[in-house]
């Protein structure tokens, strides 16, 4: 055989090879968050229907790299830090304006999808809800501005009281705000408000051993994420002192507290898992509206109140999304 006749042959026999396909590389989601997964269990479960609804699953045709602060929010800067340096798709921040504020921190490229409670325009993190700009976009449950119904609701269930106590995180970027609006609403219902602040769990039974020492007819917690995803310890004190509270999450009158009122967090987490599929399907955060979740839910446990002495009245019975028997 001739030279140039193998080298032929070699070629055509190369050719002839089946080429073995390259694995594609599936996208990585950076997922924040300022608790642990327990907790956060029924709003992963949202998120990733929502993502399956843009055509992404977990065990299938995405990665997601989870980030926890296991209640710790001060770890929060880091923990975005360490995902923005793995360089996913997208970044979800979820759980509050914490975890937003820290992811927009830590990147201005990477695409940043964040669920919080409050003005995401009134807290810096996007320019508008129309035309967010920049790297972010996402969705908000409203939560935070409805504090000041919560109060509403708490007189009206107690329309002889006088005196309510408030419960604050002093370092939630919308406290400020919502106490606010919590004194403006006092002032019109001709009550009196005494506020207490804290900012960790080991504080929550002073908090409400503290209600009957002011004479206080109830308690009335600001929106926070840290106090919501603490609903079963706090309904638990709330059982032992006795004391009649209202909450944003419906997890409070769920594990035996009094009342909720606050956003659909399935909703909003669902919407984020949307944004997020939306965001590997190429669109830009630019062309994303902040979404807004408009429903608002009042809880109301009957058995808390029977508990506590206390005829709920009808006209609250009938306001009620929920009341749980």
């Amino acid at each position: 055989m001739r030279r140039r006749d193998f080298i032929s042959g070699l070629g055509a026999a190369t050719l002839a090879r089946p080429v073995r396909a390259q694995p594609l590389a599936i996208p990585l989601i950076g997922y924040l968050g300022p608790e642990s997964p327990e907790p956060f269990a029924s709003r992963l479960k949202a998120f990733r229907e929502g993502l399956g609804e843009t055509g992404y699953s977990e065990s299938r045709n995405v990665a997601i790299e989870y980030r926890w602060a296991q209640g710790q929010y001060k770890l929060l800067p880091a923990l975005a830090a360490d995902l923005a340096a793995r360089k996913p798709a997208v970044i979800v921040a979820a759980g509050g304006a914490p975890a937003a504020l820290a992811a927009k921190s830590a990147t201005g490229t990477i695409t940043i999808v964040f669920e919080m409670g409050g003005d995401p325009v009134a807290l810096g993190v996007v320019d508008s809800l129309s035309r967010p700009g920049g790297n972010l976009t996402g969705v908000s449950s409203l939560s935070v501005e409805v504090s000041r119904k919560r109060l509403e609701f708490m007189r009206e269930l107690l329309p002889d009281e006088t005196v309510f106590a408030v419960a604050v995180n002093p370092t939630s970027p919308t406290a400020d705000s919502q106490l606010k609006n919590l004194h403006a609403a006092a002032d019109a219902l001709g009550v009196r408000l005494h506020v207490l602040s804290t900012s960790d769990e080991i504080e929550f039974e002073g908090l409400f051993s503290a209600v009957a020492g002011l004479d206080a007819g109830g308690l009335v917690f600001t929106s926070d994420p840290y106090f919501a995803f603490r609903s079963q310890r706090l309904a638990a004190l709330a059982t032992r002192y006795r004391v009649p509270a209202i909450t944003q999450s419906r997890d409070f009158p769920n594990a035996g507290g009094l009342m909720s009122y606050g956003g659909d967090f399935t909703q909003s987490h669902r919407r984020t898992g949307i944004y997020a599929g939306r965001i590997l399907n190429g669109e830009k955060p630019a062309d994303l509206p902040v979404q807004l979740v408009t429903k608002v839910e009042l809880f109301v446990n009957l058995k808390a109140a029977g508990a506590l002495g206390i005829a709920v009245p009808p006209t609250l019975l009938s306001s009620a999304d929920v009341v749980i028997e």
